[in-house]
């Protein structure tokens, strides 16, 4: 077996899925990775998943795999029912959304870099300025594109029985405002060093 990778067959009604998933530094991916990368690969929820291995039931989702015997090439069953085609739509539109919100995390991670940089006087004084209005401006950007993220998250109509529509809805809404919070503090922030650096050179000026 591959010390990076475990490969396993799995059998979905007529289907058989090949799941690749990643073994962290060799350690055993867990019940709940293989439902994960299932969830993806079938359409059928974790929550509705019914993993069977030579007869028995996966029960617990923390457990390794390599802790049922399960090995590189293993064959294994799902039964479960998966979502409505149209729930499926509605998941692909917040699968959409949520590759978005990954793409603005990821600029905000780039925007606390650099200005730890400038805190940290890695760059000349005479470009401090200018630095901070560009990652103020794109901060300001960030923040007007997560506001609509919310609200195209709070515009979408869900039937009732849409529940992992709903879960994963209600999972993102927390994680935008989790990162407008961020917005927030990082604006504050940059604020925080202008004024610092305004107060310098009227200091200097005097």
């Amino acid at each position: 077996m591959s010390e990076q990778t475990l490969t396993l067959t799995v059998a979905y009604g007529s289907v058989k899925h090949s799941v690749t998933l990643k073994c962290q530094d060799g350690q055993s991916p867990t019940v709940r990775d293989l439902a994960e990368a299932l969830a993806e690969a079938t359409g059928v929820h974790t929550t509705a998943q019914k993993l069977i291995f030579k007869g028995k039931s996966l029960k617990d989702p923390e457990e390794s795999l390599f802790s049922y015997g399960i090995k590189e090439g293993c064959k294994m069953m799902l039964i479960g029912k998966r979502n409505s085609p149209e729930e499926e739509a509605e998941l692909k539109k917040l699968r959409d959304i949520e590759k978005s919100v990954d793409q603005l995390a990821k600029k905000l991670e780039h925007v606390d870099g650099e200005l730890t940089g400038i805190k940290n006087g890695f760059l000349g004084k005479d470009l401090q300025v200018e630095s901070l209005g560009k990652l103020d401006n794109s901060v300001k950007v960030a923040t007007e594109q997560l506001m609509k993220i919310l609200e195209q998250l709070d515009a979408m109509s869900l039937p009732d029985n849409f529940r992992d529509c709903k879960l994963k809805r209600r999972g993102l809404a927390n994680t935008v405002q989790d990162f407008l919070a961020r917005c927030d503090k990082l604006e504050a922030s940059i604020s925080y060093q202008l004024s610092l650096i305004q107060s310098k050179n009227l200091a200097l000026a005097d």
